[in-house]
């Protein structure tokens, strides 16, 4: 296990949870990509792979805890995405 590897997934995933926070509260996409998202996801997904396949060890939850942070910021994303053309489309019947 390298003691290095889990530090920088522990330092990457720290950010999550205030994106995933912001996401959920504001109800907007301000300064997001949804293809970064996608992006930083596949990254996750290539390291659990390799991990089961070449190294399994401890620092694999991590890879997981940090794919399931990125994917509940894209699923608030495309909530936000939802959300954002109701109220635009809820603004031109208004008017």
């Amino acid at each position: 296990m390298s003691v290095f590897e889990a530090v920088m997934l522990v330092c990457f995933g720290a950010a999550w949870p205030v994106s995933i926070y912001k996401s959920y509260t504001s109800r907007q996409n301000s300064g997001k990509s949804f293809f970064f998202l996608v992006i930083v996801l596949i990254g996750y997904l290539s390291g659990i792979v390799h991990k089961l396949a070449y190294s399994p060890d401890y620092v694999t939850a991590l890879y997981i805890l940090n794919f399931i942070m990125v994917f509940a910021d894209m699923m608030l994303y495309l909530r936000n995405r939802r959300l954002m053309i109701a109220e635009s489309a809820k603004e031109g019947f208004n008017n």
